[in-house]
């Protein structure tokens, strides 16, 4: 059983990382993402992603490595099986599931926290499905992007277009923060603390 160091304030998260697996992405999000993990893990924090050794899930799981943090992959069988996207070989602990749903699903429950770094498809459903989750009081986890280069400017529009036209609520348009600097990011993991607004506020309004 893994136990964390403990860091100055004596908060321990596992940090559940959401991002892309693309190996052909600019460095410049490689270089932001490895940073980020080494500087979390260096505060006692651990990482739960997706096991993936390339793009930017491999550039958390190298920072959090180079950190001294500790590492717990979720991945399905058919990803080893089948060769679909290679893993990152330094796992402290890898859990194998059978679908893509049961992985996710595990990740959210082992998370004490989410940060959401660039990604394609498969990192907009992970992110809005946990703001939706939040939303609706299944959890009270943090949920911060690192908007990288201004990668998630044209979600912010969007969401803010939906807001102003009454398809969320206010407080459903801040479920979430988005910083694009390292330490705006770790001061979020280091200091969020749950509101416990009720779900008919968040959903419905006042």
């Amino acid at each position: 059983m893994y136990h964390a160091k403990n860091n100055k304030d004596g908060k321990l998260m596992k940090i559940c990382v959401f991002g892309a697996s693309s190996a052909h992405i600019d460095q410049i999000y490689i270089d932001k993402v490895e940073e980020l993990g080494e500087e979390l893990a260096k505060k006692g924090h651990s990482l739960v992603f997706g096991a993936g050794g390339t793009g930017l899930m491999g550039a958390a799981a190298r920072g959090f490595k180079r950190g001294g943090g500790y590492i717990h992959g979720v991945v399905p069988t058919f990803f080893r099986d089948d060769g679909v996207e290679q893993l990152y070989n330094e796992c402290d602990e890898v859990t194998y599931t059978e679908t893509m749903r049961e992985r996710k699903a595990i990740m959210e429950d082992l998370a004490d926290i989410f940060v959401v770094v660039p990604g394609g498809i498969g990192t907009f459903e992970e992110l809005f499905e946990v703001l939706t989750l939040k939303q609706l009081n299944r959890h009270d986890k943090g949920i911060v992007i690192f908007d990288i280069d201004g990668y998630y400017d044209g979600m912010e529009i969007f969401m803010e277009t939906a807001y102003k036209r009454k398809f969320i609520t206010e407080k459903c348009r801040h479920l979430y923060e988005n910083y694009d600097n390292i330490q705006a990011v770790i001061d979020y993991v280091q200091n969020y603390k749950p509101d416990h607004t009720p779900w008919q506020k968040l959903k419905l309004g006042d």
